[in-house]
């Protein structure tokens, strides 16, 4: 299904795209009070009761299908959980209150409050498991690249579409032990490989920016981070592919408690957001995507969000003051 096909939602109204957003702001600002604190658990937990909070101000009956983790490991914006009034139109929700809980406990780059709402059964349940993934902008060809193909492989088709050599192509790779042979097989092609220390789902949205270097991201993350990748190059275009990842058995029974038979399955965009999708994030930090939250001599807070909404291929760039109540 092409992003331009895409028919306008009739449970997605207009209102909610910016309703989104004061919900990013809401957790962002909450989750900077901590940044460079040193507290990953309480810079997320100040995020998600403020995310949460604010979800309970809206007319609508929402369903987290992705969030902190299952009922019994999170108090808060688990699987599963209702938010909302619990009037109005059905919705999944996917987020994540703060993505880069370590970043934001060392003041580092990309940190994000990141959510994406779609119509009841159009966001993929995806299981709190490793998901490999691939992404890369708008603009080629249907399966140019895929799972399937070696690193190699992919640079290789990639570069020929675009009529470079594979050494002109930049590759973004989470910076992690679990990528060195990844990384050393794209550097051996003379690819530049461009690191991150944490926030994947900047990462994969990186790809579709025209202004960035970035050409693809490669290389294994949560499956939750790649869900709320693929509702954002919904609304923008781009390719993305996932495919789960399981450690132990364990594991192999969580994919099965949400429903996921085959283990090996590659899972194309569409196959993670059907239809209509919003997407939205806020900086927490400062990072390549967004600015993070400040604070200005006279008190007042300021922050920046995108915002994207697929059947009408609208990006929103939002900057918001944020005075204290009089």
């Amino acid at each position: 299904m092409s992003t331009s096909s895409i028919a306008a939602s009739q449970v997605l109204d207009r209102v909610l795209v910016l309703e989104m957003v004061r919900v990013t702001e809401a957790a962002a600002i909450s989750a900077a009070k901590l940044i460079g604190r040193g507290d990953e658990k309480a810079a997320d937990a100040a995020a998600v009761e403020a995310m949460r909070a604010a979800f309970n101000e809206l007319e609508f009956d929402g369903t987290v299908v992705i969030g902190e983790g299952e009922r019994d490991e999170a108090p808060m914006l688990y699987i599963g959980e209702k938010v909302g009034t619990g009037k109005g139109p059905k919705i999944d929700i996917a987020l994540d209150p703060l993505e880069g809980t370590t970043i934001t406990a060392k003041a580092g780059p990309n940190a994000l409050a990141v959510l994406a709402i779609a119509e009841d059964g159009c966001l993929l349940n995806a299981p709190d498991v490793y998901m490999d993934k691939l992404a890369i902008g708008p603009g080629y060809e249907r399966g140019l690249v895929s799972l399937d193909q070696t690193p190699t492989e992919r640079v290789t088709a990639f570069a020929k579409a675009k009529g470079v050599e594979p050494g002109e192509i930049t590759v973004m790779v989470l910076d992690r032990p679990r990528h060195e042979k990844l990384i050393a097989e794209l550097r051996a092609l003379g690819c530049g490989v461009h690191l991150i220390p944490d926030g994947d789902v900047a990462g994969v949205i990186s790809v579709t920016d025209p202004e960035s270097t970035v050409d693809m991201y490669m290389g294994s993350g949560g499956a939750p981070e790649g869900v709320l990748a693929a509702a954002a190059l919904s609304c923008v275009g781009g390719q993305f592919q996932g495919r789960l990842l399981f450690r132990n058995d364990d594991e192999k029974a969580r994919a099965a408690k949400w429903g996921v038979t085959d283990l090996n399955r590659i899972y194309q965009l569409e196959d993670l957001v059907k239809g209509d999708a919003i997407f939205a994030a806020t900086g927490v930090t400062d990072g390549s995507l967004l600015d993070g939250v400040k604070r200005r001599k006279d008190g007042v807070l300021t922050t920046e969000s995108v915002v994207m909404r697929a059947s009408s291929r609208t990006i929103r760039w939002v900057k918001g003051e944020h005075h204290k109540p009089r």
